[in-house]
């Protein structure tokens, strides 16, 4: 990975397992996106029903 630290000098590193995943999911929040738009459509509608359910539930109190 390449990036400019806080004085413009660039900077480069490269991650493996853990610090990887992690830092490809701080790259997908800057870009968008989010781990459902990783999964297929029918898992990611399984998903997004149970968490519609989950919100109705928890407005009822």
């Amino acid at each position: 990975m390449e990036w400019l630290n806080r004085d413009g000098n660039l900077q480069r590193e490269t991650f493996d397992g853990l610090w990887a995943t992690c830092v490809q999911h701080e790259i997908d929040h800057l870009d968008g996106k989010l781990f459902i738009d990783y999964l297929k459509p029918l898992k990611r509608q399984m998903i997004t029903r149970k968490m519609q359910k989950l919100k109705r539930e928890q407005a009822r109190g």
